[in-house]
């Protein structure tokens, strides 16, 4: 079977440039979006020549000109949107209504996938404010590509292990506390992490597959569901240290929000979610949806033991 032409808006972002790897690495025609808007980023203008170098092929179009998005769609099958949904980066999730309406006009796209690749945003309807903002503008965007009748698949690949597993859980730092780790509770929560080119990977198997057509794909290698007191533990055998832990109560952690910026308050309400309410296991999936290492076990996911030996 041919393979899908394939383009990646926000190629250049954290998820987008393993995405657009991915995508050459499984052997579908590229095309990466180049927005006017990088300016003299140089560094973003680098990464998409190194794409191009390895065979992806760079469409100028800008969410300011209606008519380039609409040309940029209709020289690919699928259109994958992996523009940045975390308020301590950039939070650019409606912008993808535009996109939605290009896809609309072109009429060829037969597969989009917007910018999820979190939690899954239908089953946060009891979400915290102000965090809930995450999942409501994700639940816009899906209400506009069904209402397109746009042929779609969503991706929910819970945590980026980049972000959740070198810090022990721990908010505000990317790196492995050294003398006392915070414990959620009792830790004993279970939450699923997944390794960022592990997700690109999925994510790319997927468009092809008429398994997952109009369906959530749920990324939740059996191995990688683990608790945080787990994700601690392996930590503490990998560096042949113990580490001082302390607990903090749901009620303490939801009080650190007083007096915070929003991007902390909405980061509090999304770790809440996760290490207190088991958001990410607590649901069995149902017809509507699909579980990724199941439909392709081929796939030899990092471990997070594994993941964690980098920064021993």
């Amino acid at each position: 079977m041919e393979k899908s032409k394939v383009l990646v808006v926000g190629g250049t972002g954290y998820i987008g440039r393993r995405m657009v790897e991915a995508s050459l690495a499984q052997g579908h025609p590229t095309f990466v979006l180049q927005r006017p808007e990088i300016g003299l980023d140089i560094e973003k203008l680098q990464m998409l020549l190194s794409f191009k170098a390895k065979g992806a092929t760079l469409v100028e179009g800008s969410f300011a000109d209606h008519k380039s998005l609409v040309e940029a769609v209709k020289k690919v099958d699928v259109v994958i949107c992996t523009m940045s949904g975390v308020h301590f980066r950039s939070h650019n999730i409606l912008l993808q209504l535009k996109l939605v309406e290009a896809i609309k006009e072109a009429g060829n796209i037969k597969r989009f996938l917007p910018s999820e690749f979190g939690m899954d945003p239908a089953r946060m309807g009891d979400a915290l404010e102000p965090g809930r903002v995450t999942f409501d503008e994700k639940m816009i965007v899906r209400k506009a590509i069904e209402e397109a009748n746009i042929p779609h698949t969503y991706v929910s690949a819970n945590c980026f292990a980049g972000y959740f597993v070198p810090n022990l859980c721990q908010m505000t730092v990317l790196t492995p506390p050294k003398e006392k780790v915070c414990l959620y509770g009792d830790g004993n929560v279970k939450a699923v992490f997944v390794d960022e080119y592990d997700i690109a990977t999925y994510t790319i198997k997927t468009i092809d597959d008429p398994r997952t057509l109009n369906k959530t794909v749920y990324i939740r290698p059996p191995e990688n569901i683990l608790s945080q007191r787990q994700i601690v533990e392996t930590w503490e055998k990998l560096t042949g240290k113990k580490l001082d832990k302390f607990s903090i109560s749901k009620e303490d952690f939801l009080a650190s929000m007083e007096g915070k910026d929003f991007a902390f308050q909405v980061g509090v309400g999304h770790f809440y979610h996760i290490y207190y309410e088991g958001c990410l296991t607590s649901f069995e999936i149902g017809e509507e949806g699909e579980e990724a290492a199941t439909l392709y076990p081929e796939v030899n996911y990092k471990r997070m033991d594994e993941y964690l030996k980098l920064y021993v």
